[in-house]
């Protein structure tokens, strides 16, 4: 596309500048149509809610700035072709058209990031604050791969991991419990009697650890759960503070789910569905010394349940090849000298297609990584597990297993199907037990305060994992944006539309939609811990 002349507009002591070039401040148009931010009299950035278009007329054009133009990519040019925002609606304003875009549209920059070439690019995994945070191998997985197909483009990148950069406890496997500090509970959460922490590093480290970093053409910020947006909040709020020029892109889950919500964090750019890139393996050598493997051998899950956000991140099951899921693991073994034990699976569906994806693999471990330990945090499907996946997995090295239980109650039934039933629960366990797994190797999620579900039900399916005799692991539902239980919740309870703070499974039940008090739900949890 040609190059057309610089623009620029000054008017009532504001100027508008189009993004392509914030960080040397000089327009470059394709077109004529302008994705701008404002900046006010005083040049202090005021980033807009979400990138907007804006029509100029050809008169006010003047020669292009003599300034080396940001390599390669054309911001206009990207979001204009591959975002599928509206077309312009023209509104006159002093001869002018005015600045429109639809909030409802989905943004996507995938070919924008596939043409970046070097770009300076920082990559911000933000801290969390929360109740309490479980290291279970948490890694920026989706960051990570992007990180690593951008470099591979021509382009620097870095990465700052706010929970892994964190002094912390060690823990087994390779795990790290995050630096933990006490902070004040958001508003929302002022009358739940629980301390609430920020995990991961604080301030003045997070600012230290930025201005050692060489100036970013572009900063990528991702998300994880909806109720973790504060911690999003923080990190981007101090960004601006050290680079006010580079523009923010924030993605995840959370800027997936909550679009609307997102527009509020700050960022220039909202990343609000399934990037279009390859992601062959993660960068994990950004990390200074790596102690785990991370790794998903597919991407969404063909079960739907109706309280999973998996299909609406993943519309599609995807499977990947044995051969690249083998040389990701191989590669991160690398980054951390040969001294990685421990691989974790992200998968929503590690069972599925097992005779042609998942034994084949397991061959593969078994040849290539004879002594590494693997994790299924995420949880496995029972329905799947017979006598010769039991077998295989013991003879792999599987040593976390996860079943996704959840429960056999009618609430349960009528969202998940015949995902599990207890006959199947109970062979499962068996078949693993005679595989030589140890009860206290199997730990079995039980699901508690889902709409619809009755105390006596949750006490049960809790007794119903005791009796058989594995560990319970008790997983108090959380509402999520798009899922058709959210749909329900929002019925008895509409504020969780607004706010993604009342998504956060620990105060939701018993302080949001008050299906279970306090009093019941700290009983079942002392069930499930008892012997």
């Amino acid at each position: 596309m040609p190059k057309l002349p610089a623009m620029s507009l000054i008017k009532r002591r504001r100027i508008l500048f189009n993004v392509e070039t914030p960080s040397k401040a000089y327009p470059a148009g394709c077109d004529r149509c302008f994705r701008f931010h404002a900046f006010d009299d005083l040049h202090r950035f005021t980033p807009s809610l979400e990138v907007r278009s804006i029509r100029l007329p050809a008169e006010i054009q003047t020669p292009p700035l003599r300034r080396k133009p940001f390599p390669r990519a054309s911001w206009a040019e990207a979001s204009a072709v591959e975002s599928p925002l509206p077309d312009h609606q023209e509104r006159p304003v002093s001869g002018r058209m005015a600045p429109c875009y639809n909030p409802r549209k989905m943004a996507d920059y995938s070919r924008f990031l596939r043409n970046l070439h070097n770009c300076n690019i920082l990559g911000v995994n933000p801290p969390v604050q929360d109740f309490a945070f479980f290291d279970l191998w948490a890694k920026p997985l989706g960051l990570l791969y992007i990180l690593q197909t951008l470099r591979q483009q021509g382009n620097r990148v870095t990465l700052v991991d706010c929970i892994s950069e964190s002094d912390g406890k060690r823990k087994s496997y390779g795990r790290k419990a995050p630096a933990r500090t006490l902070i004040p509970k958001p508003k929302p959460y002022e009358n739940v009697p629980r301390r609430f922490y920020h995990f991961g590093i604080v301030k003045e480290s997070f600012l230290a650890r930025l201005r050692k970093i060489p100036p970013p053409d572009i900063i990528l910020v991702t998300s994880m759960m909806t109720y973790w947006y504060p911690g999003v909040f923080w990190a981007i709020s101090l960004i601006k503070e050290v680079f006010p020029k580079a523009p923010v892109m924030l993605g995840g889950v959370y800027a997936r789910l909550c679009p609307e919500h997102a527009r509020k964090s700050g960022a220039d750019m909202i990343q609000t569905c399934r990037l279009d890139l390859d992601m062959i393996r993660p960068a994990a050598e950004l990390y200074p010394a790596p102690e785990y493997a991370v790794s998903m051998t597919s991407f969404g899950c063909p079960m739907n349940c109706g309280y999973c956000a998996s299909s609406i991140l993943w519309p599609e099951y995807a499977a990947r090849t044995i051969e690249e899921v083998t040389a990701e693991i191989r590669h991160q073994i690398q980054a951390g000298n040969g001294n990685i034990q421990d691989t974790a699976f992200y998968d929503d569906a590690l069972l599925v297609d097992r005779e042609s994806r998942f034994y084949p693999l397991c061959e593969s471990f078994q040849r290539e990584f004879p002594t590494m330990r693997f994790h299924t945090p995420n949880g496995l499907h029972v329905r799947m597990i017979d006598s010769r996946c039991a077998q295989i997995l013991r003879s792999t090295g599987f040593k976390t297993l996860r079943l996704s239980f959840e429960g056999t109650d009618r609430a349960l039934r009528n969202i998940q199907g015949k995902k599990t039933d207890l006959d199947s629960f109970a062979f499962a366990v068996n078949h693993l037990r005679k595989a030589g797994y140890q009860n206290d190797e199997i730990e079995t999620y039980v699901l508690l305060g889902l709409p619809g579900q009755r105390p006596e039900d949750m006490e049960e399916n809790i007794q119903i994992v005791k009796d058989i005799g594995v560990k319970v692991k008790t997983a108090q539902y959380s509402p999520i944006p798009q899922t058709s239980t959210f749909q329900e919740a929002a019925y008895v309870t509409p504020e969780i539309r607004k706010e993604p703070l009342l998504h956060n499974n620990t105060v939701y039940s018993s302080h949001v939609s008050k299906t279970l008090e306090p009093e019941v739900l700290q009983h079942l949890k002392d069930l499930a811990r008892s012997n």
